[in-house]
């Protein structure tokens, strides 16, 4: 069982910046990957950035350059930081987890619930 948590989502005017963070509890040996995701309104889930668990990093072409992923394995926590931000980056956040519970038992996906982030002036 494994639980994620966001957090630091809010309104920001454009060209401002904002960090999430994705805290997860539970019991689990270690995440194998983590993601953050993005939803819209009217619009389809997308992926907006991951991080494997040798910190190797993707992004959307729409983000790339502007956010960044990272994690603290230590904390269980990943976060999202975002700079230079647009209207078009308004949508729910939500974090996910592909977390191994052992080479035996594998690995299963968890998500967040979500954070609202509002870019406008």
């Amino acid at each position: 069982q494994v639980q994620l948590v966001e957090s630091g989502g809010g309104l920001v005017q454009p060209g401002g910046s904002l960090r999430l963070s994705c805290a997860a509890s539970g019991s689990f040996s270690s995440f194998n990957t983590m993601a953050w995701y993005r939803q819209a309104p009217g619009k389809q889930r997308e992926l907006v950035a991951t991080i494997s668990s040798g910190d190797r990093t993707n992004y959307a072409d729409s983000v790339k350059g502007r956010f960044t992923i990272s994690r603290d394995n230590a904390k269980n926590t990943a976060y999202l930081q975002m700079i230079s931000l647009k209207p078009e980056d308004t949508a729910v956040y939500y974090c996910y987890a592909l977390v191994s519970h052992g080479v035996l038992a594998g690995s299963m996906s968890y998500w967040g619930q979500g954070t609202q982030v509002t870019v406008s002036s």
